[in-house]
């Protein structure tokens, strides 16, 4: 489907479940009530997707072309999230914790990362990812344990890939580094190396840890 096409049936459902009604009588009243259902039934099923989807079928091909202003706005278009299908709440939630995080905005990310969660996150390794993500804003806040608890509970769940294994083993050296445990510290550092991962800035943060961790006593 022409994208400008889906976004305008989507944009419009509500005008075009009115007009549809609108049809529906009129061929009940001119034709036959036999077939003024289907336009009946078709205004029921937008009506039931403006509530319970919304605008976040599209939000996608905003998100993989970069256009993170135009996915803030398409959230923006989300007046009753709470009446969101759950998966979609919680896609929702998510979405607007990644947009808090890139501005500092910590309060607000943990908030809409803790309703992601309670909304329930049913694509795999996204649950990891949000405790993840809870752990390293404990973290900004300088409350480090709830970052080590929460960063555990990440690597329990399951993350989605070895990149995001390895942060994960990282934060967690660093925490024990700054707690003087040394040790774990260097478990830790030699389960995030093992990860191999391959995306650059982690694999920078692996090579400077090196250097702390080879000064390290023990």
């Amino acid at each position: 489907m022409n994208i400008k096409l889906r976004q305008f049936l989507v944009f419009n459902r509500l005008p075009l479940s009115i007009l549809l009604i609108g049809l529906g009588f009129l061929l009940g009243f001119k034709v036959t009530w036999w077939v003024a259902w289907i336009p009946f039934l078709v205004a029921l099923l937008m009506v039931l997707a403006h509530f319970l989807v919304g605008p976040m079928s599209l939000i996608q091909g905003y998100v993989e072309n970069g256009d993170l202003e135009g996915a803030e706005k398409l959230l923006a278009k989300v007046k009753y999230p709470n009446l969101l299908y759950k998966p979609v709440r919680s896609s929702y939630h998510m979405l607007q914790a990644n947009m808090h995080s890139m501005t500092d905005d910590l309060d607000k990310a943990e908030s809409s990362l803790r309703k992601s969660l309670d909304a329930g996150i049913t694509e795999k390794g996204f649950e990891g990812t949000a405790y993840l993500q809870l752990g390293a804003i404990a973290q900004k806040k300088g409350n480090t344990k709830e970052a080590y608890e929460h960063i555990r509970k990440a690597i329990t769940l399951g993350l989605p890939d070895k990149d995001n294994e390895a942060s994960a083993y990282l934060q967690l050296c660093s925490i024990c580094m700054q707690r003087r445990d040394f040790r774990a510290s260097k478990q830790y550092f030699a389960k995030a190396k093992a990860c191999k991962a391959t995306n650059a800035q982690i694999v920078d943060q692996v090579k400077e840890m090196q250097k702390y961790i080879a000064r390290m006593p023990g």
